[in-house]
């Protein structure tokens, strides 16, 4: 295998909330200008495929309150919190000396400030001209060339926003008190038009109604058409609930669109960038705070375009994820051909109008699959192979159950108060098309997929899990638990999620209830993912059902397997029976590695005879406190501290498993499990680690040793073939079963022959008697030929069950088993990986034998390992909660790879946190963003080759020809020298103290600081290159485009030559 480099971010999928402020993107340039909330003014190269920054502008005593960058301009307008107006330069980045200061530009006889610098833009007509707005209600018309103010309006209201007529005559401005003014530059003494849009109508003489403040307006003109108003606030104040709206005015049509999520932005989209032409808008570009939406200007409706961009993955929070690289290639064509049939109507039938940058593919073209599951019960299946992120298909899980009804009565058993549907757990087998998820109120749901739409009832089973238990004679008070029974002192216990209370308001004691009630309807189902069984764990003696912390699914053996902190469910979702339904303490039968006698707390843990651990010594009971809490959303433990424990009573017998002994001869009485208070523990760790590595998480435990030891959860199923005794020569189907003691108990399951046999006979599911031990909850397990190859659990190849092909209704089914009998020989042919939050042991089958011994962590612990395939070779990968990835050959577990990559501060990493192959990885960062990494070099070296491009270079559209009379009298915009009036030689240089220039690492200005050598010199040669380059390409488009016009010129005036040569002066 190829050596492994240290994680590398591959791409962050996120969507930032931008301050508002006005554009600008350079024109043609490719560059951006961003002002920053410490007043720092940014300037992006976005030219390269990871932008950076080539100068920065902090100002020091003044706040940025304002930004404008007029077309085809290098000059910046900054307006400031004291009403200052300043220009920069965004080539140099420089501080103009050219300054309007506030007090100059409003009257002297003003006794009061004006307020910040709410707006500036300069004139269509004249760019002389600047049009200044202050937050007070002024507007100031400055003339730029003779440094006065050539006309004042003042307001009463505060002004939020200015937006010119494209002709330079009139503009408008929006109030703080929900009105809208059209302003005349001939009579600025009042305002041409008042409206308040969504004011109520007053009678003659009255002011009409205020309403909330229009905090945006844009006012855009059309050739054939009246022109638009567009504006975000300004709903009446009456209308509390109403959610954030845009308004759209047309004409007298006024359509107010709500929206989600708070307007942070929006920007009308025109034809034309040049603001002396009629604009002829097109499309809004709307900036919420979470999702990003763009209106359809040319229909009636306005309808929005349909977002090829994920930007709802944080729709509802997101509860759990899965990854899988290098899935089969038809899968993500099947699933966006489903998932289109389901997307909603109504979005406008033209493209999506933003254009710009393009995607790249790079070496890496595997198809990837990412799944989501949310906090509503929704799952999403995500494209995303090479750098891009397209939803494929969306799964209510939710349609599965009916709908929660409050007050009605019924003795209704949620253990969730909030998010009863959320998904826990996913399980997917892409080769098959089985899909399976879990939730919170302690249910299992197994879908198959089907391209037929079929109505059907929805098959359901509850199951009866629960820990038997027996109670034993207290001990003296002198040997007795120093700490009280808490159970008796709490009026009602909560769940492991925060339950309702166990009894119900009748005074009822709860039992053999579920949590969620499933449809028992006919329901229609469309083409997709279709659910054939639904399996549920009820109340027990008034006890709730405690979250499923494990979960695994064979397709070829037709058998799902799912386990908690009470025990262990195995069900036959062919035949829609419940095959196991045992306690965890049951599964050990008379060989239980941890005899639960009565002793001392003070004890440690006693290991008896015919435990399978090798090179493993008894761990004392103060090293236990190094091992990771097993009560939050990590590994598939419990979620959260609870005070529920394993109830009283008696398991759901089922017909296949009747006969089986639960009891072990001489299994000796212990306590039943008590009701415990919550402990916090740290983990200990180094001194040099503490502040960074040190991780609290509550811990639901009893009290006494004795209950410590009774709750043992399932943490880890598989499904394989494999050897389960030590005397087997043949492979057989197995499940392996791991707990939070670090125990493992493989489960022998017996199916009948035949498939014929298969839909008829029932299975037979019986524990081995073989146990393997590691330290710490076990986590994962994966299995290996002789040769070191690695072997998949077998799959049934898919099918779609609802096909009315009568050669389908005759097909057998089809099963891989990934496993060659014909290999066998004499003496060990399977290796079986097992890790645990401390270790990893490889052991040699069917003789048991301990090969491979790693001590993982012992300071620490491990959230997440799985075993992957990179460069075609088995490695076991490793996310420690230090935040220490670590990956380790396979079968010799020999260290490859130890980074301290990200310590865990959130639980949400915890949760997310997922390994996939070919050396990718990803996490939740934040509620909205998706982070991927890559522990391969190869993948390392593609990463710049896969980036896309965020600048594409177009050619600036020509402005419209005018004609000679409106040229003539001043119709068209007039230009003049900035760099004349704001250049060095006739402003001079601005204050030092004001604003402070800092070269960006991306500049080589940066670079001179940051780099140095041979490396340095050849880096910034390649840039002076590149940008040399550009220049001269610039130059060459320039002189070509002069070339252009001087011939056009030369034309016209022959023409106007020939056209008035024969003509007599009086004839003009």
């Amino acid at each position: 295998m190829a050596s492994a480099s240290a994680p590398a971010s591959r791409f962050l999928l996120s969507f930032p909330v931008l301050t508002s402020f006005d554009d600008k993107q350079h024109c043609g340039c490719g560059a951006l200008v961003s002002a920053s909330s410490d007043d720092t003014l940014h300037l992006w190269n976005l030219r390269q495929k990871r932008p950076a920054i080539l100068h920065s502008l902090k100002f020091n005593r003044e706040r940025i309150t304002y930004c404008h960058l007029p077309f085809q301009s290098k000059w910046l307008y900054v307006g400031t919190e004291r009403g200052n107006t300043h220009i920069v330069n965004i080539e140099s980045f420089i501080l103009s000396g050219y300054v309007i200061m506030w007090n100059k530009a409003i009257e002297l006889s003003t006794k009061t400030h004006p307020g910040p610098v709410v707006h500036l833009s300069d004139s269509p007509r004249d760019e002389g001209k600047l049009l200044i707005g202050y937050e007070n209600g002024t507007v100031v018309f400055w003339d730029l060339k003779s440094k006065r103010a050539e006309l004042r309006v003042y307001y009463d209201e505060a002004i939020h926003s200015i937006d010119w007529h494209h002709e330079g005559k009139q503009f408008m401005c929006s109030h703080s008190d929900g009105s809208l003014t059209l302003w005349n530059l001939k009579s600025p003494s009042r305002p041409f038009q008042t409206t308040v849009p969504h004011g109520k109508s007053q009678r003659e003489g009255r002011k009409s109604e205020s309403c909330k403040p229009i905090l945006k307006v844009e006012y855009k003109t059309c050739r054939n058409s009246e022109p638009f108003i567009i504006f975000s606030g300004g709903l009446s104040y009456d209308k509390a609930c109403r959610r954030p709206s845009l308004t759209i005015m047309h004409g007298k049509a006024i359509t107010v669109l709500e929206m989600d999520h708070p307007i942070v932005e929006f920007l009308t989209l025109c034809e034309t960038p040049y603001p002396n032409e009629f604009q002829e808008p097109y499309a809004v570009a709307v900036l919420l705070e979470k999702d990003l939406i763009v209106v359809d200007l040319t229909q009636t409706n306005f309808p929005i375009f349909e977002n090829p961009y994920p930007m709802d993955i944080h729709e509802s929070p997101v509860t759990c994820t899965a990854y899988f690289a290098d899935c089969p290639p038809d899968l993500i064509l099947v699933l966006y051909s489903i998932g289109v049939k389901h997307k909603k109507q109504g979005y406008s039938n033209k493209e999506w109008p933003v254009s710009g940058g393009a995607w790249n593919l790079g070496a890496q073209t595997y198809p990837e699959i990412i799944i989501t599951g949310h906090a509503d019960g929704t799952i999403k299946f995500w494209d995303a192979s090479a750098m891009t992120l397209q939803m494929l298909y969306k799964l209510k899980t939710s349609k599965v159950f009916e709908k929660q009804k409050v007050g009605d009565g019924k003795q209704t058993c949620e253990i969730v108060e909030e998010d009863p549907f959320a998904v826990q757990m996913i399980y997917w087998c892409p080769e098959s098309r089985i899909f399976c998820v879990s939730g919170v109120s302690a249910y299992v749901i197994i879908y198959k997929f089907s391209r037929h739409e079929i109505t059907a009832e929805i098959v359901s089973l509850e199951v009866r899990l629960q820990c038997d238990v027996e109670d034993i004679i207290t001990p003296e008070p002198e040997t007795s638990p120093p700490f009280p029974d808490l159970s008796s002192q709490l009026p009602s216990s909560r769940s492991l999620s925060g339950s309702t209370n166990t009894v119900s308001s009748e005074g009822v004691t709860k039992d053999s209830i579920p949590c969620l009630s499933v449809k028992t309807r006919p329901v229609r189902m469309p083409p997709g993912y279709q659910a054939d069984l639904v399996i549920q764990l009820v109340w027990v003696d008034g006890e709730p059902p405690q979250q499923i912390t494990s979960l695994a699914v064979s397709s070829a053996y037709g058998i799902v397997a799912f386990g908690n902190c009470t025990g262990l469910v195995v069900v036959d979702f062919i035949q829609k029976t419940v095959l196991l339904s045992m306690g965890t303490i049951d599964l050990y039968r008379s060989s239980d590695l941890y005899q639960r006698q009565p002793r001392s707390p003070r004890k440690n843990r006693q290991f008896i005879a015919g435990l399978t651990e090798l090179n493993d010594s008894p761990v004392p009971l103060e090293l236990e406190r190094c091992k990771s809490p097993t009560s939050d959303h990590v590994n598939g433990h419990c979620t959260s501290p609870t005070s529920q424990s394993c109830s009283s009573g008696k398991r759901l017998s089922s017909a296949d498993v009747s006969k089986v002994n639960r009891w072990g001869p001489g299994r000796p009485p212990f306590r039943k499990a008590q009701s415990a208070a919550c402990m916090e523990i740290s983990l200990p760790v180094t001194t040099e680690e503490t502040r960074e590595n040190s991780y609290n998480r509550s811990r639901s435990s009893s009290i006494s040793s004795i209950d410590k030891d009774s709750k043992e959860a399932i943490t880890a199923l598989y499904f394989m073939e494999s050897f389960a005794r030590k005397n087997d020569s043949t492979v057989s189907p197995c499940l392996f079963v791991g707990t939070s003691l670090g125990m493992v108990i493989l489960i022998s399951l017996n199916l009948p022959s035949s498939d014929e046999q298969r839909f008829t006979e029932p299975v037979v599911v019986l524990p081995s008697g073989t146990f393997l031990s590691l330290k710490g909850a076990v986590l994962t397990f994966s299995c290996m030929d002789r040769t070191g190859n690695l072997m998949q659990p077998p799959y049934e190849v898919w099918r779609d069950p609802n096909n009315t092909d009568e050669n389908e209704k005759t097909w057998k089914r089809k099963l891989v088993m990934n496993y060659s009998s014909s290999s066998q020989e004499m003496g060990d042919h399977q290796y079986t990986i097992i890790c645990s939050e401390k270790q990893a042991k490889v052991f040699s089958l069917p003789s048991q034998t301990c090969l491979y011994v790693h001590n993982i962590t012992e300071t620490s612990f491990i959230l997440q390992a799985d075993v992957v395939v990179m460069c075609n070779s088995a490695c076991l990968a490793c996310f420690c909660a230090n935040g220490h990835i670590m990956i380790m050959s396979l079968p010799s577990l020999r260290p490859m790879l130890d980074v301290n990559y990200l310590p865990l501060t959130d639980m949400r990493i915890a949760r997310t946190f997922c390994f996939t192959n070919e050396g990718q990885a990803l996490y939740l960062v934040s509620p909205t963003e998706i982070q991927r990494l890559t522990y391969s070099q190869e993948m390392c070296d593609n990463i710049q080759d896969m980036l896309g491009d965020l600048f594409t270079p177009i050619e600036t559209p020509e402005a419209q020809n005018r004609g000679f009379l409106k040229g003539l009298f001043g119709g068209s915009g007039q230009t003049f020298d900035r760099e004349e009036l704001f250049g060095e030689a006739s402003a001079g240089k601005a204050s030092r103290s004001l604003a402070q220039h800092i070269p960006g690492p991306g500049s080589i200005e940066g670079m001179k600081g940051a780099a140095g050598g041979v490396m340095g010199e050849l880096t910034r040669a390649r840039i002076a290159l590149d940008e040399r380059g550009q220049r001269l390409g610039e130059l060459e488009e320039k002189t070509a485009g002069m070339m252009t016009s001087a011939e056009a010129f030369s034309k016209h005036a022959h023409e106007l030559m020939l056209k008035y040569k024969d003509k007599k002066w009086y004839q003009f």
